[in-house]
């Protein structure tokens, strides 16, 4: 199970873009945002229904614990790496261009993942969705900003998040049930209707705009960021299997390493950087980055990892697992315009220090039900204080960041906070995995600890023994997942600006 909220920073391309060169009409503006809002829904809908449906895909594809790791890593791995170089391709070719061309990609990725006959083939589609999506995701952000003036952009991009947050709250219903009722293949099914409405609507009524300022685009920059994060993922991933004194994984970890340090350097010599390294000489900044990928360290890792406890060890159904969710998308959609104004009122380092500290609660009291319970004494809880503490963190993530940097830096800023969080959830799925099988082969003790581990994963059937042993193991990687949001919530006390003092 995935989130499909918005970024945290997403929205500061919104309040980067220039004026609109042509005013267009309410109803065409109504247009134009209904465009990027069935655009944005193909990654909301597909990210959270197929978090909830990947023990299916599992079982169905025989697809040992690393491969289905993939499923999920390669899209992220893409769209973290390639996000940020996709906002500035949209700025100097065409932001309806850019927008229409990612629409496309993740369309015809996703037709290769409904057909896929393998996981390999299903991890390669994954992949090529998460370019699409790198190029859509601020594409849709940014036609927003060029149709809508100064005045407007707040509204519309609330519109734009509400819409988010309700896919966010029923992907996850469909997926599970897709998963138990028809195919899970019907998940990717649905983005191609949803596509070509999208590129109907976005040729009819959106106009093109660019930055006729715009210039290069560090091709090498993101060369580097994906095989570097590539082979450092790869390799925590394996590990489990091949072992950390394996060539390959030495290999993977020292090469993937070595490219992101080459990556540093490239940065630092280009002249249009996708990451600007001049923008973490704030201190700010740079915490609120720090706190940024903790948080999402823990969410992504504790969502990614809770349907298998809900389904293999409470015995739920995908859709029940599913409708675990719930919480978490209806506070986070009905509430963040509230923790926002609590943000203005108090500042921010009281909504970045108590929401993560809430998170890691939330995330605590996750791991506290025995196997076998239900909905109110299982993770009603836990989700419910999680989601009020990310409602609250998520919002000043946004503004706390802008303001760090200069006027002229804020899309640029957005972009690399939104990177951040991507390449948090990429990384917690792969050293998550390791917790997770170096507890599971201590406690059941067995002698073929990793094939039972896969076949828990799987869907097989297990003994109570090997169940126990994964609820162990579960409940190891979800207290991880706490402390680093506790340690988001420490790292936002220290560096998040507090209140403004007004005048006299």
């Amino acid at each position: 199970m995935t989130t499909a909220q918005p970024g945290p920073c997403e929205g500061g391309q919104v309040h980067a873009a220039a004026e609109p060169a042509h005013p267009l009409s309410a109803a065409r503006k109504r247009w134009v945002l209904a465009a990027t809002v069935l655009g944005s829904s193909l990654t909301f809908i597909d990210g959270s229904a197929l978090g909830v449906a990947l023990p299916a895909v599992q079982r169905d594809l025989a697809a040992g614990t690393a491969a289905v790791q993939w499923v999920s890593n390669a899209y992220l791995l893409t769209l973290g790496a390639l996000v940020l170089i996709g906002g500035a391709a949209g700025d100097r070719f065409g932001r309806r261009r850019v927008f229409l061309i990612g629409v496309a990609i993740f369309a015809l990725a996703s037709i290769g993942c409904a057909v896929a006959p393998t996981v390999q083939a299903l991890v390669a589609g994954r992949a090529i969705q998460g370019i699409g999506a790198a190029l859509l995701t601020p594409g849709a952000l940014a036609v927003i900003g060029a149709t809508f003036p100064p005045e407007e952009r707040g509204k519309a991009f609330g519109t734009w998040a509400g819409f988010g947050a309700l896919t966010g709250m029923v992907g996850p219903l469909i997926g599970g049930w897709l998963a138990d009722a028809a195919d899970w293949r019907a998940i990717f099914w649905i983005n191609v209707p949803l596509a070509i409405l999208t590129a109907v609507v976005t040729l009819a009524a959106t106009p093109e705009s660019r930055d006729p300022d715009a210039r290069g685009l560090d091709g090498l920059g993101a060369v580097l960021a994906v095989a570097g994060l590539g082979a450092l993922t790869w390799a925590l991933t394996a590990a489990p299997d091949l072992g950390f004194a394996s060539p390959v994984i030495l290999a993977g970890l020292v090469g993937g390493a070595a490219l992101l340090a080459a990556f540093v350097w490239a940065e630092a010599r280009q002249t249009h950087p996708m990451m600007p390294l001049g923008l973490f000489s704030s201190s700010v900044f740079s915490g609120i980055n720090l706190l940024t990928l903790l948080l999402y360290f823990a969410l992504g890792g504790a969502m990614f990892f809770l349907p298998f406890d809900l389904i293999r060890v409470h015995g739920w159904s995908a859709t029940e697992a599913g409708a675990a969710m719930l919480p978490f998308a209806a506070v986070m959609g009905l509430f963040s315009g509230l923790a926002g104004r609590v943000a203005d009122r108090f500042g921010a380092r009281l909504s970045l220090s108590v929401g993560p500290a809430l998170a890691g609660i939330g995330l605590a009291l996750l791991a506290v039900p025995a196997p076998r319970a239900g909905y109110v004494d299982g993770p009603l809880a836990g989700m419910t204080v999680l989601a009020i503490g990310m409602t609250l963190a998520v919002g000043p993530l946004t503004a706390t960041v802008m303001g760090a940097v200069k006027a002229g830096h804020t899309g640029v800023a957005s972009g690399v906070n939104n990177a951040v969080a991507r390449v948090a959830s990429l990384l917690a799925v792969a050293l998550l995995g390791l917790v997770l099988s170096a507890v599971f082969a201590g406690v059941a003790n067995l002698p073929d600890a990793r094939a039972q581990l896969a076949q828990v994963m799987s869907g097989g059937d297990i003994t109570p023994v090997v169940r126990d042993a994964f609820h162990a193991a579960f409940r190891a990687v979800i207290l991880t997942c706490a402390a680093c949001a506790g340690l988001a919530g420490l790292i936002g006390l220290l560096t998040a600006p507090g209140p403004v003092q007004k005048a006299a």
